[in-house]
C-alpha cells in the first residue's frame, strides 16, 4: 500500500511552513487527477494557505515602523547638525568656546556614530552619548549653546528605543495569535486532503496516485532533513539513508 507520509507541521517556523504547504498546493493543481478528485477540499485548503499568507505578511509589517522612520531621521538630522556645529566651533577665536569643542569633537569620535547603522545598535550608542553630553561633558555643551539640540536628539532618540520595543511586542502578539490561528486551519485542510488521497490511491489502485505519492513524499523526507533536522529515510527506491530517529510524529497534532 502506497501512501503520503506523516510529517510534524508544527514544528516549522512560520516560512518553511507557508512553503510546504504552498508546495503541496501547486503540486496538486498540476495533477489533473489528484485535483478532480479533491475540488471542494481544495478550494478551502488555498483559502486558508491566502489567510496564512496574510497573516505572514502581517507579523513582518507594523504601523509603529513609520515612527521609528521618523524618529530615527530627526535623530539623525539632529546629530548631524551638532557634529556640524562642534566643528565650526572648532576654528572659533574664543578659545574657551574652541576648546570646549575640542572636547566634544573628540567624545564625538570616540563614539564613531553614524545615521547608516542598525537602528538597536544606533539607539544604544546614542543613548550612552547622550548621558555623556548631559553628564561629563554638560559644561561643554552649555559653553557652546547646544543643550536644545542634545534635548531633541534625547527625545528622538528615546522614541526610537521605546518604538522598537513596541514593535517586537506587537510582533509577538501577532505571531501567537493570528498566525497561530492560520496556520492551524491549513493544516486541517492539509490533513484532510492527505486522507482522501491515500484512501483513492487504496481503492482505486496506486497507478494514478504512485507519482504524486512518491514525489510529495520526497519533499517530506526533505522537510524532515533539512526544515526539522530529523534522520528521514525515503520510500522511493534508492532513496536510502537512516530510518526515522527522535520523538514520534503525530500529523494530528
Amino acid at each position: 500500500m502506497i501512501e503520503i507520509s506523516e510529517i510534524y507541521l508544527a514544528k516549522m517556523d512560520n516560512g518553511a511552513h507557508f512553503s510546504y504547504h504552498t508546495e503541496m498546493l501547486t503540486r496538486i493543481n498540476a495533477n489533473s487527477k489528484v485535483k478532480a478528485k479533491l475540488t471542494s477540499q481544495l478550494s478551502a485548503y488555498q483559502a486558508a494557505i491566502e489567510k496564512e499568507d496574510v497573516a505572514l505578511v502581517t507579523s513582518r509589517k507594523s504601523f509603529i515602523t513609520d515612527e521609528i522612520a521618523t524618529a530615527d531621521s530627526q535623530r539623525d538630522a539632529l546629530y548631524l547638525g551638532l557634529k556640524n556645529a562642534v566643528k565650526a566651533f572648532l576654528n572659533i577665536p574664543d578659545t574657551t568656546m574652541q576648546e570646549a569643542a575640542r572636547i566634544l569633537a573628540q567624545l564625538l569620535k570616540d563614539y564613531r556614530i553614524e545615521p547608516a547603522m542598525q537602528l538597536d545598535r544606533q539607539t544604544g550608542l546614542m543613548t550612552n552619548l547622550i548621558t555623556d553630553l548631559e553628564g561629563k561633558c554638560s559644561a561643554q555643551v552649555a559653553a557652546l549653546s547646544l543643550a536644545p539640540m542634545v534635548a531633541g536628539m534625547k527625545t528622538a532618540n528615546e522614541k526610537v528605543r521605546t518604538s522598537l520595543s513596541a514593535r517586537t511586542k506587537e510582533s509577538s502578539t501577532k505571531e501567537t495569535g493570528m498566525m497561530k490561528a492560520a496556520r492551524l486551519l491549513v493544516d486541517e485542510y492539509y490533513r484532510e486532503i492527505v486522507k482522501y488521497i491515500n484512501a483513492y490511491a487504496l481503492l482505486e489502485g496506486a497507478a494514478d496516485y504512485q507519482v504524486f505519492i512518491d514525489v510529495t513524499n520526497a519533499e517530506i523526507v526533505r522537510y524532515k532533513r533539512q526544515v526539522l533536522k530529523q534522520k528521514a529515510k525515503s520510500n522511493i527506491p534508492g532513496g536510502g539513508e537512516n530510518g526515522d530517529e527522535g520523538e514520534p510524529e503525530n500529523p494530528f497534532e
